[in-house]
């Protein structure tokens, strides 16, 4: 899924107003997953000047983008801390790990041919959901706005919880950035 829906959803599922450490893990969480992605990415593509066909198609599949991505997205570990948390009665840590395994949970759904290795360091297999949040082929023509609509839903919700403008205006931008890829891509496919 898009980072921004696992930001709403993270929030959604485990920010409490007027709780700043918990919101802020709650963000965390649900960003750690994608921030090794991003900051190689972003060398990349920023830094170094590599073509996105480059960096999306061979080094997001390569051994030693995918060995990251197996520790960052390792339902194992990350449920190791969420026991923790929940042992320990840590809302911090709670907030911070189920944030992250809900951004997981999600990607496990969603991810055809582009998912991670969950289940590190049991197995490196890699799950092939039979739907993908983005392509076409596999539902993602559907799935896709079902996570706009759902990402909205929850933006509204967000809204309703949370009175602070900081925490608004963070919603705003989250949403906008949700929603804006939707429209920008039913325009550029529309004559599809």
């Amino acid at each position: 899924m898009n980072t921004p829906a696992h930001l709403i959803f993270g929030l959604t599922a485990f920010a409490k107003p007027g709780q700043a450490k918990i919101t802020a893990a709650a963000l965390a969480g649900a960003l750690i997953p994608d921030l090794s992605l991003y900051l190689m990415a972003g060398w990349h593509l920023q830094v170094l000047g590599t073509s996105p066909d480059v960096v999306f198609g061979r080094l997001y599949f390569s051994d030693a983008w995918q060995s990251i991505f197996r520790i960052d997205n390792s339902m194992i570990l990350w449920g190791m801390g969420l026991a923790y948390g929940l042992m320990f009665r840590a809302p911090v840590v709670i907030a911070l790990c189920g944030a992250a395994m809900l951004h997981l949970g999600l990607d496990f759904l969603f991810h055809h041919d582009d998912g991670r290795a969950h289940f590190w360091p049991l197995t490196n297999w890699i799950f092939q959901s039979p739907v993908s949040y983005w392509d076409p082929r596999h539902f993602g023509n559907m799935i896709g706005p079902l996570e706009v609509a759902a990402s909205l839903l929850c933006c509204a919700v967000l809204w309703r919880r949370f009175e602070g403008v900081g925490m608004r205006v963070l919603i705003v931008v989250l949403g906008l950035t949700e929603f804006a890829p939707f429209i920008i891509f039913a325009i550029m496919f529309a004559g599809n």
